[in-house]
């Protein structure tokens, strides 16, 4: 499968008809996001034969999205000449006269009521071939316009998740520069709370504690894993052939630092920025979920 240096949507529409010497042919596409690439049909009987090849264009032009694929066949005959079924005719004109010697009173057949009695008179079927290159040429049109349309939200969508990913990476640098100005005031706090419970503190004892605590609440580890993710999801971005699925296991990671970076909070500045780095990850996973 050709491989695409760009994110595109699933969600989109497109239509594309033409009218033909055998009658108007049009063709619709609807697609959504889905998991994988899942394809239905609704074809008119002429066409039916169609959807192997139908399936199989779709299937090169597109890895992922539920698509349902309307193709209505209006056959015209007005241009179409007329066939006369002889031996059909035959029997009706046959018993036509048969009524007519039994009944003085019936009048002659009329032509045009003879003409419409079932198998008298056809148009020709158009060629089988030809009218499958038809539909497939208006296929092949709407398909176009729907990769065009897949690709033009795809564009809309790599900007928003770009952005916020850029300004995820922004709230974890200003929470890392604000770390050690809220380590000296968790500790400034504690040993103010401990003086006034005490007035002999046991120093060693105490310095175990701050330790202790230092320990529990670093997230120096989250911080560095947030930037790994941060580069990874810039990196699939701007990747070619189909990035969401990447992306969405990527927003999972995303979100699991960002609630442990909130648990281990010292502070008000880490919580809100762990909050709104949380709010980002979920922005982002909402446009994720329409990548293809």
């Amino acid at each position: 499968m050709a491989e695409k240096a760009m994110v595109n949507s699933m969600t989109a529409f497109a239509r594309a008809g033409a009218s033909t010497p055998f009658g108007a042919l049009v063709v619709e596409l609807r697609s959504v996001n889905h998991r994988y690439l899942d394809c239905h049909f609704k074809l008119a009987d002429e066409l039916r034969s169609l959807e192997p090849t139908l399936r199989e264009r779709l299937g090169r032009a597109l890895d992922r999205g539920k698509v349902d694929c309307l193709v209505r066949f209006q056959a015209t005959t007005a241009d179409r000449p007329l066939e006369l079924d002889r031996a059909r005719l035959a029997q009706v004109l046959d018993a036509c006269r048969e009524i007519a010697g039994e009944e003085d009173t019936v009048a002659k057949p009329d032509p045009l009521a003879v003409l419409q009695f079932p198998g008298v008179a056809r148009t020709p079927a158009p060629a089988e071939d030809d009218l499958a290159s038809a539909a497939l040429a208006v296929f092949d049109e709407a398909l176009a316009s729907l990769t065009d349309t897949r690709a033009r939200e795809g564009a809309q969508l790599y900007r928003l998740v770009s952005e916020r990913i850029d300004a995820v990476a922004r709230e974890v640098t200003s929470v890392r520069e604000q770390l050690p100005a809220l380590r000296e005031q968790q500790q400034a706090r504690l040993r103010q709370r401990l003086a006034e419970l005490t007035e002999s503190l046991d120093t060693d004892r105490l310095e175990q504690e701050l330790a202790y605590l230092a320990q529990k609440t670093d997230v120096d580890e989250e911080l560095d894993r947030l930037d790994a993710h941060v580069a990874e999801v810039r990196r699939v971005l701007d990747a070619p052939g189909p990035c969401g699925r990447r992306l969405d296991f990527l927003m999972q990671e995303l979100n699991r630092e960002a609630n442990t970076l909130s648990a281990k909070s010292i502070g008000i500045a880490q919580t809100q920025g762990a909050i709104e780095v949380k709010v980002l990850i979920e922005q982002m996973r909402e446009q994720v979920q329409n990548i293809e």
